[in-house]
């Protein structure tokens, strides 16, 4: 396969364009936590813990669902910390298999909730923190070992080292299960709140939510099978 000559662009020329911008995607993915909170004073607290820990870590703050999920969309996320006020009105587990498909998260809620997660925590994709007496120290310990974890590598395939098939898996679980994941909770939050509809738009959203599950379990097929180097199995 040529280059053209028109185009200026040589195969070593591509090949380090490449590995800069696969390179980027593990820096961002290693320091970013985002932080899905209504309360502005806990968000802020638990904001200058993270940041007073490393000054390489970037945090963002979300205050309603809608930014939540622009926010997942915008970077790759290395953990997200979600009070479930935010998400009231939503369905709970649904939603956090959307966000756990390619991100840890670590959830504050009332203690009665425990059963109703207890799979997810099992699974590790899922820490959780009772509402109970002074949370923040226990949500903010919990934040900073996903980081850690995200930062050695620890939540990959369980190599030490950043290689190719690294930046590939990385890429199909943040760069396109990222927007995936905000597409899917966007037309989910307009079909929980489209009683005026006309049926055939629910409809055509109801088609947008399946077709962006399907998507969203052929990228995990794919990731998985990279990770592994296995063939995907269809």
């Amino acid at each position: 396969m040529c280059v053209p000559r028109s185009s200026g662009i040589t195969i070593e020329g591509t090949n380090d364009m490449r590995q800069q911008a696969l390179k980027a995607v593990k820096v961002e993915q290693e320091c970013v936590a985002l932080l899905g909170i209504p309360g502005p004073q806990l968000a802020r607290r638990i904001a200058l813990e993270i940041e007073r820990g490393s000054n390489e870590r970037s945090v963002r703050i979300a205050t309603t669902l809608t930014e939540l999920l622009e926010r997942f969309t915008e970077s790759a996320t290395s953990v997200i910390f979600i009070d479930d006020h935010l998400v009231e009105g939503v369905r709970l587990a649904e939603f956090l298999n959307q966000l756990t498909g390619s991100t840890p998260v670590v959830i504050l809620a009332d203690v009665e909730r425990q059963c109703e997660l207890a799979r997810f925590v099992a699974e590790g994709k899922v820490d959780f923190v009772a509402r109970l007496g002074d949370f923040a120290p226990i949500a903010v310990s919990l934040i900073e070992r996903r980081l850690r974890m995200a930062s050695s590598g620890s939540l990959g395939a369980g190599r030490g080292r950043w290689n190719e098939t690294d930046d590939l898996a990385s890429i199909f679980r943040h760069e396109i299960n990222n927007p995936l994941t905000g597409i899917l909770g966007n037309a989910e939050l307009v079909l929980a709140h489209g009683g005026n509809l006309h049926p055939s738009d629910v409809q055509r959203v109801q088609t947008v939510v399946d077709l962006a599950v399907r998507l969203r379990e052929t990228i995990r097929k794919l990731s998985d099978a990279i990770e592994s180097n296995s063939p995907v199995v269809r």
